[in-house]
């Protein structure tokens, strides 16, 4: 593990709030060059401390009006069964978000579909045709007050 120093938690904060922005403002914010702060980020990225840069879109303005948060029980709990379901996740390009969890469920998936058609089409291929699934339950999302990916530091 990289062990993160001041100037790394600060250069990780401000990147969290706005990954775009330029190099000599963000070199400023931090009180160091551009040069070391994309050393840094170079660093950072290489060891796997930033995943990647992205941005964060509004489901709701892209057309995704239903967001459901989906708990999954598997038929059983081997691994087997959970990389097969999981790479199933992966292919599916309305899934935000899947994890493992512990409790009386195997996944917690966060889904974010059209309208309820789509949510029930997914349902049905995923969720019901053949990926071992035993149970799942249905969340359906009514208002977004804090969405963050942000840690920090």
């Amino acid at each position: 593990m990289h062990e993160l120093d001041k100037l790394d938690k600060n250069i990780l904060n401000i990147l969290q709030d706005n990954a775009a922005i330029p190099l000599k403002e963000l070199a400023a914010a931090v009180h160091s060059s551009p040069a070391t702060c994309q050393r840094r980020i170079a660093k950072m990225l290489e060891n796997g401390i930033i995943r990647r840069q992205a941005a964060l879109v509004s489901p709701q303005a892209v057309g995704r009006g239903i967001s459901v948060f989906v708990q999954v029980e598997l038929e059983r709990q081997h691994h087997n069964i959970q990389e097969a379901f999981e790479r199933a996740i992966l292919k599916e390009p309305d899934v935000s978000g899947c994890y493992e969890i512990s409790g009386d469920y195997d996944f917690l998936i966060l889904v974010h579909c059209t309208d309820m058609a789509a949510y029930h089409a997914f349902t049905r291929r995923v969720l019901t045709g053949g990926n071992h699934v035993r149970n799942f339950n249905s969340q359906f999302v009514m208002n977004f007050t804090k969405v963050e990916n942000k840690i920090t530091l």
